[in-house]
């Protein structure tokens, strides 16, 4: 049983200039007294194919976890341009979410993100190279992939290897408390 329940995850600032922070308010639920506090992390996939690319935006320690609802904004700045591939930068990507406890990921939250030009003209006959200004970010909030990881939250030394319990959309498990 997870100590910690995701219940709710807004995304705010969407969509948004490619450029533009990303925000999410996250609520959750504390179920009993934590003795660590809980590091998330806000990843960037930057290309399909490899882990390579990927950038962590943000990784933030919050705590002391009170017991009960608990809500923060989690934010980030955009991912550096000059470490993706010119060639990904008009797909669709992924943005995640995970949370940590004692250095072992208990939940991961996905969201799809598009990135495209505004401008229907550039949609259309999109330049040879990618215009950065030009780009909107658009999250697609409403089908979020969570992925729950089973751990041993009352020992120091987690002796067993991390199994994926469930991945379901958001709205069958997030928001069904």
């Amino acid at each position: 049983m997870s100590l910690v329940n995701i219940l709710d995850i807004k995304v705010l600032n969407n969509p948004a200039a490619f450029t533009s922070s990303f925000e999410f308010e996250i609520t959750f639920e504390c179920n009993a007294p934590l003795e660590d506090d809980l590091e998330w992390k806000m990843i960037y996939v930057g290309a399909p194919e490899t882990s390579e690319y990927d950038q962590v935006l943000e990784s933030i320690m919050v705590g002391p976890i009170p017991v009960g609802v608990n809500k923060f904004v989690f934010s980030a700045d955009a991912p550096n341009v000059d470490l993706l591939p010119r060639s990904n930068l008009l797909e669709v990507t992924v943005v995640l979410l995970s949370c940590l406890y004692k250095e072992k990921e208990f939940v991961r939250v996905g969201y799809y993100v598009n990135n495209e030009y505004v401008d229907e003209e550039l949609r259309e006959n999109p330049p040879e190279d990618v215009l950065i200004d030009k780009l909107q970010r658009n999250i697609l909030a409403d089908k979020p992939k969570v992925t729950r990881y089973t751990i041993d939250w009352s020992s120091q030394q987690q002796q067993q290897q991390q199994t994926p319990a469930q991945t379901e959309s958001v709205d069958q498990v997030i928001y069904k408390y």
